[in-house]
């Protein structure tokens, strides 16, 4: 009896040590897979069960300079935008500010000739074929008639030209109220190609042309034409002009400066976009395509 009761309780011991060493190495797996998890969930920045979460690191609030605060709301181009700081028609909380580069913070109420103005992301891209006698401005206080007048039903946003067209030339115009991209657009670094067609009153000599192609000095220093063509070899006085100056008047100037009288400039490309399909004195919003390809130009060459 007893090596029966000793047989079977020897039996039963050896099942209880086995069953005692698996609930540990079975402890032992799940004890693993916990570290890992807590391991795995801190690097994701995770919040795991029994832990305190870090508080979030407040980021300081968003400052904008005042002129490019004012290009985003649509007003006008950075540079210009900084000449109507310093005219002082601009207010940040109720106070007259003269400096370009005073930093608008959240919540400040900015005022531009005493209305309210915001910064906008419903960015509007136009092309317009600007005809004659239309001036390159927001506003005219003599009443002339501006590019605006023909785009004032376009859009709601406050949009601008970027650069700008005297009043006798005609051709492509980008209209818009995407501020950082007027500016790359308008920089003289990024160097944006323009192509003008320009009729002289006389045929153009063939030593203005290389002359021309060499480079001359105006009176506020050296210029010079990228491409120079005849446009019609039997009509000299059409030339083909690409230029990537931002100077004013330049492509004027420089047939002046040689005697010449600009009886007709057209510009016929300017950033890539042409007036192709586009009526004189017509206007029509920009594709994707071509806002992405302006984003490029924007960039540089």
């Amino acid at each position: 009896m007893q090596k029966r009761g000793s047989d079977r309780f020897s039996h039963f011991n050896y099942r209880k040590g086995a069953a005692k060493k698996e609930q540990i190495r079975k402890d032992k797996r799940e004890a693993r897979k916990e570290r890992e998890a807590f391991f795995q969930a801190k690097k994701k920045g995770t919040p795991v069960a029994g832990t305190r979460t870090p508080p979030l690191k407040r980021e300081a609030p968003a400052q904008m300079p005042l002129n490019k605060y004012l290009a985003h709301a649509g007003v006008a181009a950075r540079r210009e935008a900084a000449e109507m700081v310093r005219a002082g028609v601009v207010q940040v909380n109720g106070k007259p500010i003269n400096e370009p580069g005073y930093k608008v913070m959240p919540g400040d109420v900015v005022k531009f000739k005493g209305k309210p103005i915001k910064p906008t992301h419903d960015f509007v891209y136009i092309l317009l074929n600007k005809p004659k006698d239309y001036i390159t401005t927001l506003r005219d206080p003599q009443n002339r008639k501006t590019v605006m007048d023909i785009v004032r039903f376009a859009t709601r946003e406050r949009i601008f030209p970027v650069g700008r067209l005297d009043r006798n030339t005609t051709g492509v115009l980008l209209l818009t109220n995407d501020g950082d991209l007027a500016q790359a657009l308008s920089h003289p670094s990024h160097e944006i190609k323009k192509v003008y067609h320009v009729q002289l009153n006389r045929p153009l000599e063939r030593n203005h042309f290389d002359a021309l192609l060499k480079g001359v000095v105006l009176e506020d220093g050296p210029a010079t034409v990228d491409v120079l063509a005849y446009a019609d070899l039997k009509d000299k006085t059409q030339i083909g002009v690409e230029i990537h100056s931002g100077k004013n008047r330049i492509v004027r100037r420089l047939f002046e400066h040689f005697g010449y009288d600009v009886k007709g400039l057209d510009r016929v490309v300017f950033a890539g976009l042409t007036k192709k399909n586009v009526d004189r004195g017509k206007w029509r919003f920009l594709s994707e395509k071509e806002i992405r390809d302006l984003k490029y130009f924007g960039k540089g060459k």
